[in-house]
């Protein structure tokens, strides 16, 4: 399986752009050949751990099927239920599951947790969320942008919200395949200026851009996608009252899209927060796509596999 030295996905910014504009097509290659049942055995005999401490249902159950799909077993590791929880070294549990496992998939907290384990367990570790980046996500939300607009390059994608993980790998993402990004958030809550100088960096060489902005209904008014996240994630419900003053003028709702383009599309990574980042009107209209979006993670999910273990 694979070659001696394991290929980790814990960065968008890991990938090259021929990479990541490969692991998209292989995206939708697998998404065809799973629904016509032509399954890959690429996995067959490998034990893929989910290694998760926090909860999930759609990042979860696309890596589970996914591994299926492709042959091997997963084993799902809840944090909570492991030695972690009683204090054990993230480098001890890491060396332990690299001796048993094939790919260890995390969901973690912590990107340095991520780091630890790639770097103790020696197998090719997949980062599924942690608090810098969900490049997995990513992959699948490229999918979709390039199935309902055909093409990724010099396509405009308006983010809306809280300058979190999502909107991280989706800066990288979009500056590595020519895209043209904006990130509206209130003062406070942007990108972290590092990583935004580095997406500008990489979309120098593409031809996209990158741009950080406050003003949401400027960030959409030549948008083909308008894409929006949870104002509070996992582990910040501390600050919830907050963080809801701070984006109630960032909720992307009727009025906002009318700022935008008719033919735009409304992208969600999922859970949904009706009422507060996105209306419910919006999210059930025409102009969503976020259902295709939450089955496109399946088929990301089998492409990032499948890119770590060749």
């Amino acid at each position: 399986m694979g070659s001696s030295t394991p290929r980790n996905l814990l960065s968008v910014a890991d990938l090259s752009p021929e990479e990541l504009e490969f692991i998209v097509a292989r995206s939708g290659a697998l998404k065809k050949r799973i629904k016509s049942r032509r399954l890959s055995r690429l996995l067959s005999g490998s034990a893929v751990g989910l290694l998760f401490e926090k909860p999930s249902t759609r990042t979860r159950t696309s890596f589970e099927v996914a591994t299926l799909k492709l042959g091997g077993a997963p084993v799902y590791l809840s944090a909570s239920e492991l030695q972690l929880s009683r204090g054990e070294p993230v480098k001890d549990t890491a060396r332990i599951l690299g001796s048993y496992l094939d790919v260890i998939v995390g969901r973690v907290y912590s990107q340095d947790t991520l780091v630890e384990i790639a770097a103790r367990s020696g197998r090719p570790v997949i980062n599924a969320l942690s608090d810098t980046e969900h490049p997995t996500q990513a992959v699948s939300d490229l999918l979709t942008i390039k199935e309902v607009k055909g093409a990724l390059r010099g396509t405009t994608l308006a983010y809306v919200g809280d300058g979190n993980n999502v909107c991280n790998s989706l800066l990288l993402a979009g500056a590595l395949t020519g895209m043209n990004v904006l990130a509206a958030s209130p003062e406070g809550y942007e990108p972290k200026a590092p990583l935004v100088e580095k997406a500008k960096s990489l979309a120098k060489k593409t031809g996209g851009s990158i741009e950080v902005v406050r003003d949401p209904k400027y960030a959409v008014a030549a948008a083909d996608v308008v894409y929006t996240d949870v104002w509070v994630s996992m582990g910040e419900e501390k600050e919830e009252e907050e963080r809801h003053r701070a984006f109630k003028s960032y909720q992307v709702n009727s009025g906002l899209m009318k700022s935008a383009p008719k033919g735009a599309v409304v992208m969600h990574c999922l859970p949904a927060h009706r009422g507060l980042e996105i209306t419910d009107d919006v999210l059930e209209g025409k102009q969503s796509v976020a259902w295709l979006q939450g089955e496109n993670k399946l088929y990301g999910a089998a492409a990032s596999l499948e890119f770590v273990v060749r």
